[in-house]
């Protein structure tokens, strides 16, 4: 009997540890909230009394706000793409409108496609044109060395206020209208060697750098005073013309003048110095190069008092 009601204990224990409920241990890792417990902004405290939604409320509170905002039930919005910028050509205008690749030419192929654009530097060397080609507007540098050009027309560069540098080496020049280069403001250099020009136009003060070497002037492609009032101008390189005489005056700026190779065959006491004032020192004018002609500079010793070096030239 005693090992009947032994047995029956036995099962009504084992039943009601069973019947217990289970719950389940909650951990949590404040590395992942990167905050630790005891600093959360509300503390959790777990009432046996309150609901399982309660529940849920405290441990939604103590989430943080990047992990609240990830969770958020607010339905996500794609972001809008960054359209890519439109690129832009010397002349201003985009991919988009007319003109992507400059003006056209008189054969309708764009300037920057016949050419090579560059920033504001147009390249046209070497691509055997007949006629300058139509520049955007913000060409700064223009080079179209070695083509087949034989006229500069009055408008080949009209309006273009910001060009500095113009460089037509090795074409087949041989008239330039009178007013192709003074219009333009900012005009620096100029470069015409080894074309067949015979008369220089009116050329802009604005000049620093002029080598119109190797062309064909004799002694009438260069007026009477034609450098008198470039007085920012450096550097006046004109060898091979067959030049007779040393185009005076010559601006006080100037640092550099070549004539070699020409048929120069005197020069005159004042042409660099003021004979009739021996205290003026031209500093500036430092080369001077008239090798290559018919002329005796020692006939002349007091052409160079006023200059820093000697001339270099034939002296016998």
């Amino acid at each position: 009997m005693q090992t009947f009601v032994n047995i029956f204990l036995g099962l009504f224990i084992f039943e009601s540890v069973g019947a217990a409920p289970i719950t389940d241990t909650i951990i949590y890792d404040s590395e992942f909230y990167d905050l630790p417990l005891g600093e959360l902004p509300h503390s959790f405290v777990y009432d046996e009394n309150e609901g399982s939604d309660q529940l849920m409320t405290e441990i939604g509170t103590a989430l943080p706000s990047v992990i609240q905002e990830s969770y958020s039930s607010a339905p996500l919005t794609e972001e809008p793409e960054e359209e890519a910028s439109t690129p832009k050509l010397i002349d201003g205008s985009s991919a988009q409108g007319s003109g992507v690749l400059g003006p056209q030419t008189q054969d309708g192929l764009p300037t920057c496609l016949l050419c090579t654009c560059l920033g504001t530097t147009v390249y046209c060397d070497d691509r055997e044109l007949d006629a300058v080609p139509p520049l955007p507007k913000k060409t700064t540098y223009f080079y179209s060395r070695y083509n087949r050009i034989r006229k500069i027309n009055k408008n080949d560069f009209i309006n273009l206020n910001n060009l500095k540098s113009i460089d037509m080496t090795a074409n087949f020049i041989s008239e330039i209208h009178e007013d192709a280069f003074w219009r333009l403001p900012q005009l620096k250099e100029l470069v015409l060697r080894d074309n067949k020009i015979r008369q220089l136009p009116e050329l802009p003060s604005t000049l620093t750098f002029i080598d119109v070497s190797k062309n064909r002037l004799g002694r009438t492609g260069i007026r009477n005073e034609a450098f008198k009032d470039l007085h920012e101008l450096q550097h006046l390189y004109i060898t091979d013309n067959n030049l007779d005489h040393i185009p005076l005056p010559l601006p006080e700026s100037l640092q550099a003048l070549h004539l070699q190779n020409n048929n120069i065959q005197e020069m005159h006491e004042d042409t660099f110095c003021r004979m009739k004032d021996f205290n003026y020192v031209r500093r500036a004018l430092e080369d001077i190069r008239l090798d290559g002609n018919p002329i005796n500079l020692s006939k002349t010793p007091y052409a160079y008092m006023c200059l820093p070096r000697l001339p270099v030239g034939n002296l016998m």
